[in-house]
């Protein structure tokens, strides 16, 4: 069953070899993921399992050792997933984002696996792929990597859009208060049209908790580049 989880962005800034000349600026949130992964390494897993959108191409699992870099990013910076031989086939940005996350926090707790799953994948699939995940073990742990709207200023990714305020404000209510049928809830429709890809993710977790009497508190919640980044950790 699921014994914690933590929530992070998945922004490649994150890194900041890519972020360069900007890094300061995502530093609370950095340091937001840090504490958050402190938690699940005080729950004991026996295994992490890291999710995150993916394209066609990325989606699926990966295995322990799976190696991601951030070259396509202009940065000679290459992570893995864990210790391990090489995977098949590259992670996807955003579990190269986990990885590193992981990296930087020195993780040694558990083994991790990776999950990519695609942003158009249907509520009921997100949350089926999320209990198939808790049943793996006693104590199962997962790291969710995802973003928010990427449409809450005129300079955004996806320019600005009225409702994605009020979409980013109910997922970080869900995920501070590790509320599951808020999570379910959220509009896949609506967060396609926002580009929320944190959508999917967050309702693999929502499935992988159903039933665990999780505690959630929100740790970061900003959008400094016009895109929702939020940390939270459940315990």
């Amino acid at each position: 069953m699921l014994v914690a989880a933590a929530v992070c962005p998945a922004p490649p800034l994150l890194v900041p070899e890519v972020a360069a000349g900007a890094a300061a600026e995502l530093g609370d949130a950095r340091t937001a993921c840090s504490d958050a992964l402190a938690v699940l390494a005080a729950s004991r897993p026996d295994l992490l399992v890291v999710v995150g959108a993916a394209d066609e191409d990325h989606r699926g699992p990966y295995p322990q050792g799976a190696r991601g870099s951030f070259r396509g990013f202009g940065v000679e910076a290459d992570v893995q997933l864990g210790e391990g031989e090489e995977g098949p086939r590259p992670l996807p940005p955003s579990l190269a984002v986990g990885a590193w996350l992981l990296r930087h926090a020195r993780w040694g707790a558990a083994p991790v696996e990776g999950l990519g799953v695609g942003e158009p994948l249907d509520t009921e699939r997100c949350l089926e792929a999320g209990r198939e995940i808790a049943a793996r073990g006693a104590r199962v742990a997962l790291l969710v990597m995802g973003d928010g709207s990427a449409c809450r200023t005129l300079k955004a990714p996806g320019y600005l859009d009225e409702r994605a305020a009020a979409f980013d404000a109910a997922a970080a209510r869900a995920l501070g208060a590790a509320d599951v049928a808020a999570l379910a809830a959220l509009d896949a429709v609506l967060a396609a049209e926002l580009q929320a890809a944190g959508r999917a993710p967050w309702q693999v977790l929502a499935g992988a908790a159903e039933g665990a009497g999780l505690d959630g508190r929100l740790l970061y919640e900003d959008a400094p580049y016009g895109v929702g980044y939020f940390v939270a950790a459940w315990s």
